[in-house]
């Protein structure tokens, strides 16, 4: 079921969010002081390929500062995307499984410090 939803997820879903999360990191690591912000870019483009099966866990205070940087520079606009999509995807049966990786994409980029992708 993981490898159909994940073939799925990649065909209508997948390309394009790995594509902007990689041109988003490639922006922000331009400069020395965004590699941090870069790299984590970097973590939702792998994650977005591919979510059906993997976990995410986070843990805001590990890096409370780079975590309220995050939200302030899009993070929560981006949050904010992945939850009305998820909800666009709940509103079918079909889509719900969708929905609920839209959900787990949203708690990473909110605040991707921190958090670890198993």
């Amino acid at each position: 079921m993981k490898f159909i939803g994940n073939l799925l997820w990649l065909i209508f879903t997948g390309i394009a969010t790995c594509l902007a999360w990689a041109f988003l990191g490639l922006l922000w690591c331009i400069t020395i002081i965004g590699i941090p912000f870069g790299k984590q870019c970097f973590k939702l483009a792998e994650l977005s390929l591919m979510p059906f099966g993997r976990r995410v866990s986070s843990n805001f205070g590990k890096h409370p500062i780079a975590n309220v940087i995050w939200i302030i520079f899009g993070g929560f606009g981006l949050a904010l995307g992945y939850v009305v999509t998820g909800l666009l995807w709940c509103i079918t049966i079909i889509g719900i499984p969708f929905g609920k990786q839209c959900f787990k994409l949203a708690l990473l980029s909110i605040a991707p410090f921190g958090a670890n992708v198993r």
